[in-house]
């Protein structure tokens, strides 16, 4: 797809990311067709793309996150580095950075210094905790935050807590400083003020933990662990079936639970028994409730039991591990996974951006190596091949 057929064709995106949040953030406006230059350290860059070397030799990570991007190597502390930079930033509309507390102030490229110089630039800036208040200054990661914001005690078994399996506050973080750029980016367009973007791993996080934190303030006690169960519903979660699969179905609604007595579980009478009449009724007596329902499991194979509950419009799924997530049938029949060519030339297989614009094919370009784009970037800035190849030679880019 050729980005100046997109959205966001014209906008130019200047990016000092690290790890997960900030590039998936950017990598989302480059899916819209933004123009995202990525400034990574000389020789190493991104840490992120050492994470691991699953993919043809590069990192799940990376190759997630930062594909359709340009890369250009710069030494930000060095003063030619930094000049480089702004001279980017004169043509540029949104800044992005995730780089350690305060590391962005000592370059001279905080919310305050680069509104002045630049007014119609939108900075945004993505960190642990805020700018401001107590946790200021601390580092923080995926896992921490997790911890922090208290997601991690509802997480797993009555046996022990678990880390939610993706990084779950990085992409939360991300998605909203993803929305908060847009945002920004339409509000200078019809009012023609610039506004800065913050968001925090903690408070992204924190805005996903509404429900257990109203159901804890006022109900007086947390959800508790329940594995695959939930705490407010019931029957919901996996249940074994003959076969030794499980299979995994919820019950919503009142109409709902007289359908699967009548229809599933052949016990009509229970639709109104006063140990199961009513969603609270159920979840105060779950163990007797999942009881008759894992008994009735235990008399038909997976299969059957997902055929017999979608007859009776039951919503209800196979518990699948990656590899099945991988071919499955909606995937491969939305032609949801395309090609995209990482360092080297291979090429890996990614999902299209998940909301679909009528007329307008996703932008899925290559993956950037270090520096990559270095030379053209310096080229088109006006640097002649001896100053690059001094810059080069000084370790700047």
């Amino acid at each position: 797809m050729i980005a100046q057929q997109l959205p966001l064709s014209g906008i130019t995106v200047v990016s000092l990311e690290q790890a997960v949040a900030a590039p998936y953030a950017t990598r989302q406006l480059a899916d819209l067709g933004a123009r995202v230059i990525k400034v990574e350290r000389p020789g190493d860059g991104d840490f992120a793309r050492r994470y691991d070397t699953t993919v043809h030799g590069h990192s799940s990570y990376f190759v997630w996150l930062n594909r359709s991007k340009e890369s250009l190597t710069l030494d930000l502390k060095d003063p030619r580095g930094r000049e480089i930079l702004h001279r980017l930033l004169d043509d540029a509309d949104v800044f992005v950075q995730n780089l350690a507390p305060g590391a962005a102030d000592r370059l001279g490229l905080g919310v305050e210094a680069l509104g002045e110089r630049w007014p119609r630039l939108i900075p945004c800036t993505i960190s642990g905790y805020g700018s401001s208040g107590p946790w200021a200054d601390r580092k923080s990661y995926d896992l921490l935050v997790q911890c922090q914001t208290g997601l991690v005690s509802l997480t797993g078994s009555p046996e022990g807590t678990a880390r939610a399996g993706i990084s779950i506050a990085d992409i939360a973080a991300g998605m909203y400083a993803y929305s908060g750029i847009l945002t920004a980016l339409f509000t200078r367009a019809t009012r023609g003020t610039a506004h800065p973007v913050e968001v925090s791993l903690f408070e992204a996080l924190a805005e996903w933990m509404g429900q257990p934190a109203n159901y804890t303030r006022y109900g007086g006690t947390q959800p508790p662990r329940l594995g695959t169960q939930h705490p407010t519903l019931a029957p919901y979660g996996a249940f074994r079936a003959a076969d030794g699969k499980e299979v995994l179905f919820s019950i919503q609604n009142e109409r709902e639970w007289a359908v699967l007595c009548a229809r599933f579980l052949d016990r009509p009478e229970l639709t109104d028994d006063p140990r199961f009449a009513t969603s609270s009724a159920r979840v105060a007596h779950r163990d007797e409730l999942n009881a008759v329902v894992a008994e009735r499991c235990a008399r038909s194979d997976a299969e059957e039991i997902l055929k017999d509950l979608e007859s009776i419009a039951i919503a209800c799924a196979g518990v699948n591990d990656v590899a099945a997530f991988l071919d499955h049938p909606v995937l491969a029949a939305r032609d949801r996974w395309h090609d995209v060519t990482v360092p080297g030339g291979a090429t890996v297989q990614a999902l299209l951006p998940p909301a679909d614009l009528a007329g307008l094919p996703a932008r899925m370009d290559p993956v950037p190596a270090v520096g990559e784009h270095t030379e053209a970037i310096l080229t088109a800035l006006g640097r002649t091949g001896a100053e690059i190849e001094a810059l080069r030679a000084d370790g700047v880019i």
